[in-house]
């Protein structure tokens, strides 16, 4: 049974102190995952422009942003300028590949993406993902090969450039099982592993659950295995930070289950030998997390060798 963490890294101090932390942790616990980089300036701040969306506020209520992400962060972009990722932390990202954990693309700037790209044309949607590539290939010295998307925030012309750009699959929807994406009737020719279980973020404050309770929660989604797995999207800024100890408790019980806990590269290895179904992507609604993110549609259209 496999279980692929994928590490979202969004900030700078994410990136500084979160990032070398998760490291040492999955190291210690023998676990494996995919840390995918924000590269370019961090406008963290810039995201409180989301204050009227539907479910931010009591997103941030519950989860405590403030002390999670800290001041200094939410500033970035708005009375302070956002640093540069990449070029300030180059040597903490190559030390995660360097440790033997995969690392791919989340995005330039985080911010802009994800309030963006739902409505931008292709000359921005290509600008964007090709200053991250590049920026990735100046820090590591290779293309990437795997992507996923800043707050799960794709569009049509997203979605074709996963394919011309040459990654060999991408993370960028939330759904129940690998597929092949169908976006306006087109077959994009690069699968997607989409996030399968909600993430801690979405979980604390609702229900009742708490920094003890929600363990035993996502216990009980991931106790009957689906043939596939799971896929687990955590952050650098929660999970590498105050909610490390959740996390630890998780790897614990994860790994007593009988999961093996990998990156998105050996969770795409040891996929069943058939061919991956094609599924429409959409934009729907995950419970605790606001607006509408890129969605693996239900309907089975047809297998993709």
């Amino acid at each position: 049974m496999k279980l692929a963490l994928k590490i979202d890294v969004d900030t700078y101090r994410g990136t500084r102190e979160g990032v070398p932390a998760l490291v040492e942790l999955l190291r210690r616990r023998g676990a494996g995952a995919t840390f995918l980089f924000s590269l370019g300036p961090d406008h963290t701040g810039r995201a409180i422009r989301r204050v009227f969306r539907k479910g931010f506020a009591g997103k941030v209520k519950r989860t405590s942003v403030v002390s999670h992400y800290g001041i200094t962060t939410l500033l970035y972009g708005t009375l302070l300028p956002g640093p540069d990722i990449g070029a300030r932390c180059a040597d903490e990202m190559r030390a995660v590949r360097d440790a033997g954990f995969e690392v791919g693309v989340h995005t330039w700037d985080h911010v802009r993406w994800q309030d963006g790209v739902a409505t931008a044309d292709e000359a921005w949607t290509k600008r964007e993902m090709e200053r991250a590539c590049e920026r990735f290939k100046e820090i590591f010295g290779e293309a990437p090969r795997v992507h996923g998307a800043a707050g799960w925030q794709m569009n049509r012309h997203a979605y074709r450039l996963t394919q011309r750009m040459g990654f060999d699959y991408c993370s960028d929807t939330r759904g129940s099982h690998p597929f092949i994406p169908l976006c306006d009737a087109e077959i994009v020719a690069c699968p997607q592993l989409p996030t399968t279980l909600p993430t801690l973020d979405e979980l604390l404050g609702r229900d009742g659950l708490n920094e003890q309770t929600v363990v035993d929660h996502l216990l009980d989604l991931t106790r009957t295995p689906p043939p596939e797995g799971h896929v687990y999207t955590l952050h650098a800024e929660l999970e590498g930070q105050k909610l490390m100890p959740v996390f630890e408790a998780l790897i614990v019980s994860w790994q007593a289950q009988g999961y093996e806990l990998v990156s998105l590269r050996d969770y795409f290895d040891n996929l069943p030998p058939r061919a991956l179904p094609r599924h429409r992507v959409e934009s729907g609604e995950v419970e605790g997390r606001a607006g509408t993110l890129a969605t693996q549609a239900d309907e089975f259209l047809a297998t993709f060798a």
